[in-house]
């Protein structure tokens, strides 16, 4: 009897301090890190947990292996500052206000950094925002002013005013980035850290390192890329962004300027002040290499230009829009494996939630195209991989409808935060932990703003199930898109006004309306946009867009109205 008691207590005991030894890390694990990365323009098409037709992407694969890749992730309004907004406040574009990349963000708009912040978490984001210069709710911030430079670029600071750092954007703000963790951050503290990449954004200046190597590959091209857009609406064909009408020989393709004018070829599409910018940021070495490498690429044009068709000429933009667009992507893949390599080093993956992202998606030459804004896949998916040791089961995929509009009050969820009312989307956290049934979400909004402006994309807003999309273009032209997503996966017919779709068409238009009834959209709302860009445009103080330009465009209003 009394070695029973003994052999009791000791049980007890033991299992006292085993219980007491697991309240912290109990504790621990319900205030995680939160790692967000997001490139600018990375289309899902380039990362290999997707599709390795065009590149390998090793480390962003490795955040899938470790966790959930989202087959059906997309964004809410396809251009990059827009989508920013919608991701730090959780509204949609026409309740954040920023509907576009012209105007202004709203900074009485409340942040989930912010709420983070007030929570005790410790905050931080370097590279770039896009917009503002003082980004609410962080303890430190680098960020590159407007767009950035790809090349010794400038940084805002917080607390160190405006510096200038020698080197490539993308290994910088990964310095700046791995510097945080290993010399600021509160080691008892949890945090939230935004790592924000430029590239792959317009115009693909690679790291010097790279050069050689993609300026040499050749690529698949896309079944779409000759796309004649006759089996859609007029907005895809009246949209300016088409490779061969829109990209520019010297800002986009590294034409030499003097090449140009020995061939006789009239400049497109060229924006000086933006190219100006990047090129004259070089240093002398790197000038240097830049002219050895597309100097090479240059002879070889010269050789081929003359007896080139239009044909000819689509195909080589599209291999040298994708080596520079890759290009960049081969740095930002390399500078994920330093940061996975860094946290794995230092035992900081168990409690960490890392996300990769893009602010939306990008055209990679399907249906002619570069830059984004439409409905159409490319534009509207974003890639979205996302790891949280021993609460994501690793290797895992999700196809369920999921939107940047999502990311806030996942985190918010995920730090024990209650999110606003006010905010708009729903927490992954169910899917991500595998409790799917608490996940009811059949379709989703769409709504883009930015007409007239820069590649002429008409303003539009649709509804989105794993099926199909509904599509209503408003602005200049009135005219409806029915997609089928599963019999038409390259989305090259509109099955509008075919009779086999009537009930499915009926279907959709009523529950768009619910949709915009729910997000609190409406017509109203729009013409408000309307009006305010159009007045600017008039004054001429939008990009890309000529007064004639606008006078075209009210006659167009006057004639649907």
């Amino acid at each position: 009897m009394k070695n029973s008691r003994i052999l009791l207590f000791a049980f007890l005991l033991t299992a006292l301090i085993s219980c007491s030894s697991e309240k912290p890390e109990t504790h621990k694990k319900e205030r995680p890190n939160i790692i967000f990365i997001m490139s600018d323009d990375h289309a899902y098409q380039a990362i290999s947990a997707y599709d390795n037709t065009l590149i390998e992407t090793p480390n962003i694969d490795r955040i899938a292996k470790m966790g959930m890749l989202f087959t059906n992730a997309s964004v809410t309004n396809s251009i990059c500052a827009p989508s920013r907004a919608t991701i730090l406040t959780g509204k949609h574009s026409h309740l954040n206000g920023k509907v576009d990349n012209h105007f202004h963000f709203d900074t009485t708009n409340i942040t989930f950094p912010q709420l983070l912040q007030d929570a005790g978490y410790q905050t931080a984001m370097f590279g770039k925002l896009h917009f503002g210069n003082n980004p609410k709710g962080f303890d430190q911030f680098k960020i590159l002013p407007g767009q950035g430079a790809y090349y010794n670029p400038e940084f805002i600071t917080k607390y160190d005013g405006n510096i200038e750092v020698e080197g490539y954007v993308t290994d910088i703000v990964t310095d700046m980035t791995l510097d945080w963790l290993e010399n600021e951050r509160e080691k008892e503290q949890p945090f939230m850290l935004m790592y924000l990449h430029k590239a792959p954004h317009r115009s693909w200046l690679m790291a010097e390192r790279h050069l050689d190597d993609f300026t040499s590959r050749t690529f698949a091209e896309p079944k779409t890329l000759f796309d004649d857009y006759s089996g859609r609406a007029t907005p895809a064909a009246e949209a300016e962004m088409n490779i061969l009408h829109h990209m520019s020989w010297a800002g986009d393709h590294k034409v030499f300027p003097e090449m140009m004018d020995e061939l006789g070829i009239p400049e497109i599409g060229y924006d000086k002040a933006r190219y100006a910018y990047e090129y004259s940021r070089l240093n002398e070495s790197q000038m240097d290499n830049f002219l050895k490498a597309y100097g090479k690429v240059n002879e070889d044009f010269a050789k081929k230009y003359p007896k080139m068709t239009d044909e000819d000429k689509m195909k080589w933009k599209y291999q040298r829009y994708m080596q520079d667009y890759l290009g960049t992507i081969q740095a930002v893949d390399e500078n994920v494996g330093r940061l996975l390599d860094y946290l794995e080093a230092n035992d900081m993956m168990e409690n960490t939630i890392i996300v990769y992202t893009s602010d939306q998606g990008f055209y990679l030459g399907e249906h002619g195209w570069y830059d984004k804004r439409f409905i159409y896949n490319e534009s509207f998916k974003t890639p979205l991989l996302v790891s949280w040791p021993d609460r994501i089961k690793a290797g895992s995929r999700s196809d369920e409808l999921v939107q940047n509009l999502d990311f806030a009050q996942t985190f918010l969820e995920a730090a024990g935060v209650n999110a606003p009312e006010d905010m708009q989307g729903e927490s992954l956290i169910p899917l991500l932990t595998g409790n799917d049934e608490k996940w009811d979400r059949d379709a989703v909004y769409y709504h883009y703003y930015e007409y007239p402006a820069e590649h002429m994309v008409n303003r539009h807003y649709a509804i989105v199930t794993k099926d199909y999309k509904l599509v209503h273009y408003y602005y200049v032209e009135d005219q409806w898109e029915l997609l089928d997503s599963k019999n038409d996966p390259y989305e090259l017919t509109n099955f509008y006004d075919d009779p086999k779709y009537a009930d499915i068409k009926l279907d959709l238009h009523v529950r768009l309306e619910e949709l915009r009834k729910k997000y609190k959209d409406s017509n109203e709302i729009s013409q408000k946009y309307i009006d305010l860009l159009m007045k600017d445009a008039a004054e001429g103080k939008v990009f890309g867009v000529s007064k004639e330009k606008v006078e075209e465009i009210r006659e167009r209003r006057r004639r649907l109205m």
